[in-house]
């Protein structure tokens, strides 16, 4: 045998040595990656639970892989939270088939009527269609609706799902909230909240709106605080609603110029109807009257009262000036028991209805207040200007809100 034959053999069989090692570690990491991922989901296929049909149509491999439930719940909350950060835009054939047609009315008001509705995962929804003929004049309302609770997500704030802008159909998709306005509950003599329950309503809205004027990257003034725009869910958790009227402001711009009246009378602050700018100051005046109405269980006026039961945040202060505020609770059928969060709550809403609006404490420390975190000073006499000259409004609204906070940190 020469040497090149010699040579020839050695090559071939020392190639055909490397291409069986090379099928051996083929066939090792294949058994390998077959036991690792044994039992695997494939992702492309795992259903959302929206409706939506997938992307693309699964192989014969992947169909026949059953789909792990765990992982599918955890996909189902991060679309979930996904959904959380903004509204979306709905078609009127949508909202028609979320309401079957517009069957169930739930109320109505001078912007149209509400609808309950169901999304396609089972969550139901409340619809708020806007009339044809008002909404010329409702389509600043319809804006500030979306602009406003559309960037916010907290849980004593009523989420916003979705809305429909179109050429038919105008409308705001709400989360549902089965027991109704807090008014509805809480005028009816025919229904009785508990005081404990009514104290944690009470602290619930005060997140709600301290989220709004502190804690959301925009502040928000809602400008109609009252009882019909709190919401109740089927365990009498609070929800503040109802955003037409808000307004949008950067974190350091403190005052905001009205062109024109606005808030529910009774509840609206005093320079809500002055020339003067506005701050967030008028949301708690108007959750002092909000307190006050929880407290007595009653409308702040009745006609049918004479002096001084007619008026009931002024009948608060005269029985509190004389030393007889346990008196009064007594004859709101407040228990003993319940008396001191009842007071606390009392002096709560004479500070939050000054007249001057820095002589009022912002939300969060009404929060504090409410929870028995922070003590609680004797207010001033905040119906003084009905009985003397009236003080120069202007010097109230002089101060920024940082001034404010710290006075309020020291003297609330």
């Amino acid at each position: 045998m020469s040497t090149g034959e010699t040579i020839g053999i050695i090559v071939g069989v020392t190639f055909g040595a490397v291409i069986v090692l090379a099928i051996a570690i083929k066939l090792a990491i294949i058994i390998y990656l077959n036991k690792a991922t044994k039992g695997a989901t494939p992702y492309a296929h795992i259903e959302i639970g929206n409706g939506r049909k997938p992307m693309s149509n699964p192989t014969p491999q992947e169909s026949s892989v059953v789909p792990d439930p765990q992982i599918e719940a955890t996909m189902k909350r991060f679309f979930s939270n996904i959904a959380k950060e903004k509204p979306i835009m709905f078609s009127a054939q949508q909202l028609s088939g979320f309401s079957q047609n517009y069957k169930t009315r739930l109320g109505s008001g001078g912007f149209g009527v509400v609808y309950k509705g169901e999304l396609p995962n089972g969550i139901p929804v409340a619809i708020k269609l806007l009339n044809k003929a008002s909404y010329n004049q409702a389509k600043e309302q319809f804006m500030a609706e979306v602009s406003t609770i559309g960037i916010t997500y907290h849980v004593n704030l009523v989420r916003l799902y979705g809305f429909c802008f179109d050429s038919s159909v105008q409308a705001l998709v709400y989360e549902y909230m089965e027991k109704g306005s807090l008014d509805s509950i809480l005028f009816d003599k025919n229904q009785r909240i508990e005081w404990e329950k009514l104290h944690e309503i009470a602290i619930g809205t005060a997140k709600g709106i301290a989220y709004l004027h502190e804690e959301c990257q925009k502040r928000i003034i809602h400008y109609d605080i009252k009882p019909g725009n709190v919401l109740l869910d089927a365990e009498l958790f609070p929800k503040v609603a109802d955003f037409g009227l808000a307004k949008l402001s950067n974190r350091d711009s403190t005052h905001i110029t009205m062109t024109d009246c606005r808030g529910t009378p009774g509840y609206a602050a005093p320079e809500m109807y002055m020339p003067y700018p506005v701050t967030s100051k008028c949301d708690v005046y108007s959750f002092g009257m909000l307190l006050f109405e929880i407290l007595g269980r009653r409308k702040n006026l009745n006609s049918n009262l004479s002096e001084p039961e007619y008026w009931l945040p002024r009948w608060t202060w005269e029985m509190f000036e004389k030393g007889k505020l346990s008196e009064l609770l007594e004859n709101f059928g407040i228990e003993e028991e319940h008396r001191e969060k009842a007071e606390r709550m009392a002096i709560v809403a004479l500070w939050c209805v000054q007249y001057l609006p820095d002589s009022r404490p912002l939300m969060s420390n009404v929060v504090r207040m409410l929870e028995g975190g922070s003590e609680i000073k004797s207010p001033p006499n905040p119906f003084q200007h009905l009985v003397s000259a009236t003080p120069n409004f202007t010097l109230s609204i002089s101060e920024s809100d940082s001034s404010i906070s710290k006075e309020q940190k020291s003297s609330t």
